[in-house]
């Protein structure tokens, strides 16, 4: 029997930080209770937000409803050949720890996404990538629910319909499918994937052309945790852009307008902008106003400077929005889900 509680404090439950309160919350490790909470919230007909990490959310003052936590937990080992296997891991599951976890057992694949917040089960739903590495590249299957035939069905990577930064979860058919495990193609032999910039260059500095996988990691940590801030000492929500996807044309009109573009092409043909550059052009970098800001090492993340309000946030994504819109003629997407 599950019990919900009233009027929540959610603070801490969304890494930005914002002031939340839920109308009604219940946290859920059992996949019965899963489906008791809603089940209850259907007949009461209240809006659900399920809620993993908190970690790619920006929400607002009060959520109407239920909020339901989703905190499945458990790692098994579910296939092994001697040379791949197939991991499962609960929805629940802390994802820098899961990958700590991993590099214990001598499992390599997902070493490039270390240190990214938030948990396992909201990792296909964003397609989480760093560093040359994403989600799509090791997914095998997930377990769900799906609230529309009452029933828990495994999707395998192709129907999850992963490309960047989306998936079948988070824009095709939101709210049908709460993940509940996922399990992932993962090797016994170590071939990492070091051809991303920033990160080569780290490794190069430290005299590790050929790294082992517990210094791959050490590196992605360091070099993530020199750009990004840790949203337990200043709240964020990680990128707070998508990195724009541009046709040949509009980028060789930038180029030449802009010769110190960054971008990066793409297989289609199309190239990549990188947003944080895109902002730290039109001079928002380490930009202050109120309760929020622009972090000063990476003007892509905005950040929760202290007592941050969801209404001067939401104004300062516009503003940045706008500016870029007006100096490169190029629209930014939030890369966080508001709610509601």
């Amino acid at each position: 029997m599950i019990t919900w509680h009233e009027n929540q404090d959610l603070t801490a439950a969304n890494s930005f930080g914002l002031p939340v309160f839920a109308e009604h919350f219940v946290q859920v490790n059992q996949l019965t209770e899963l489906v008791e909470a809603l089940e209850q919230a259907e007949a009461k007909q209240w809006p659900v937000l399920i809620l993993g990490g908190g970690s790619n959310l920006v929400l607002q003052p009060a959520l109407p409803g239920a909020v339901i936590g989703i905190a499945a937990a458990g790692i098994h080992l579910l296939a092994d050949d001697g040379d791949n296997v197939i991991v499962e891991a609960g929805a629940g599951e802390n994802w820098h720890q899961f990958v700590r976890h991993l590099l214990q057992l001598g499992l390599h694949g997902l070493e490039n996404l270390a240190l990214i917040p938030g948990t396992v089960g909201a990792a296909p739903v964003q397609n989480i990538g760093a560093y040359g590495v994403e989600i799509a590249d090791c997914l095998h299957s997930v377990i769900a629910y799906d609230r529309h035939a009452k029933s828990v069905v495994q999707l395998m990577a192709a129907e999850c319909q992963l490309s960047y930064r989306d998936s079948l979860f988070k824009s095709q058919q939101p709210g049908r499918y709460i993940i509940w495990r996922v399990r992932f193609n993962l090797s016994t032999t170590f071939a990492p994937k070091l051809h991303y910039g920033a990160l080569n260059q780290y490794l190069s500095q430290q005299g590790q052309d050929q790294p082992t996988p517990e210094q791959l990691v050490a590196a992605v940590c360091s070099v993530r945790a020199s750009k990004l801030p840790d949203p337990a000492t200043l709240g964020n929500a990680g990128s707070f852009f998508e990195n724009p996807r541009v046709d040949a044309s509009v980028y060789q009109a930038l180029k030449q307008q802009f010769p110190d573009l960054v971008a990066y092409p793409e297989k289609n043909g199309q190239y990549k902008l990188a947003a944080g550059w895109l902002i730290d052009q039109a001079g928002w970098k380490g930009h202050r106003n109120g309760g929020v800001g622009v972090y000063d090492k990476q003007a892509l993340v905005l950040v929760n400077l202290g007592g941050a309000e969801f209404v001067e946030l939401m104004a300062l994504a516009g503003d940045i929005s706008a500016s870029v819109k007006q100096r490169f003629g190029v629209s930014l997407q939030m890369e966080p889900r508001v709610y509601p």
